[in-house]
């Protein structure tokens, strides 16, 4: 059976001049097999409403938004069949996909921003 191995960097956003902030990302790598569901965990600290996201770098390619929660709804759903829920209590947004393809196999970044929404909203274009 084939499998695929996530990496993992956690980032953060600093535009505006911002206060304490920070990613975590337990996992470096997480070994999967093709077909079998994963999730990248991520954790993350901010003053102020956290405005969180998940970029993914495939090779030597450049980021590529994948999805980002800016409020509303808690369960968020990216590109390529993946998906994030917010847990504010639990201050983490996880990234899962149910079934995991060879294709799969790349870095994959948490990034957090506390700043204002305009700026949030414009981030999956940097």
């Amino acid at each position: 059976m084939a499998s695929a191995h996530i990496w993992t960097l956690g980032i953060l956003f600093t535009l505006s001049g911002l206060r304490a902030q920070s990613v975590t990302q337990p996992q470096a790598e997480v070994p999967v097999a093709e077909g079998d569901p994963v999730t990248v965990k991520c954790t993350y600290s901010v003053s102020r409403s956290p405005y969180l996201f998940w970029y993914v770098q495939y090779g030597n390619q450049g980021l590529q938004f994948l999805l980002k929660y800016i409020g509303g709804d808690s369960l968020v759903k990216g590109n390529y069949d993946f998906e994030a829920e917010f847990n504010k209590s639990q201050t983490s947004f996880h990234l899962k996909k149910p079934s995991v393809l060879g294709s799969d196999s790349a870095l994959y970044f948490c990034a957090v921003s506390d700043t204002v929404v305009g700026a949030a909203a414009r981030a999956e274009y940097k």
